[in-house]
């Protein structure tokens, strides 16, 4: 099967919208799909969670490149009249997990800035994919 290098579709299904982006793993691609979530939330007049929403999209792509072994990598970004959603997807059959992070240690912090920020976050049955939901401030969707 042959990835393309980044592919970005558009996202209309019943009351929702959002994009979806197919890319190869690598670290640049971590700012890429910051930048292209950022641009969207400013689309969708989201200004209030872009911060927020930025920093998980980055933990979760940076987690998917780290330990997805080399397998593509896929960031989705829904939104519902109440909530925002981030997916990201590895291929990979292993769960993403919270990790115990010592004082010195310089990563293992990311799910659980993820779980701090979000309402609620979550790894799919399968475990390819990491999720989070945000909720959308009133008079914004």
């Amino acid at each position: 099967m042959t990835f393309p290098t980044c592919v970005a579709a558009g996202w209309d299904q019943a009351g929702e919208d959002g994009f979806e982006v197919d890319f190869l793993p690598a670290e640049h691609r971590i700012g890429q799909m910051r930048r292209i979530t950022r641009a969207q939330l400013h689309d969708w007049d989201l200004t209030t969670l872009t911060d927020d929403a930025t920093l998980a999209v980055s933990e979760l792509v940076t987690n998917a490149i780290k330990h997805g072994k080399g397998q593509p990598v896929g960031l989705r970004v829904r939104r519902s009249a109440h909530e925002l959603r981030i997916e990201v997807t590895d291929g990979t059959p292993t769960p993403a997990r919270l990790r115990s992070a010592g004082v010195a240690d310089e990563n293992g912090r990311g799910l659980f800035l993820v779980a701090a920020l979000a309402r609620k976050w979550g790894v799919s049955k399968d475990g390819t994919t990491t999720w989070c939901i945000f909720r959308i401030p009133e008079g914004r969707a």
